[in-house]
């Protein structure tokens, strides 16, 4: 379990980094409308990312 869990954080880091690395400009605009979000807005999105990766996580096992 503790492998899955250190393979699952890798793989977030990786794809976390992509971004900023292939597109650093365009990484920036993104984030600088994401601080215009309001704190609901952002609460919405991170519920929506929590249920994406259940459903996810209950497919693939």
């Amino acid at each position: 379990m503790g492998d899955l869990l250190l393979g699952a954080l890798a793989l977030m880091l990786v794809l976390e980094g992509l971004m900023p690395f292939v597109s650093p400009r365009g990484w920036r605009s993104m984030f600088e409308r994401a601080m215009a979000l309001t704190d609901g807005q952002i609460r919405f999105i991170g519920l929506v990312s929590i249920v994406c990766g259940v459903v996810l996580f209950a497919l693939w096992r």
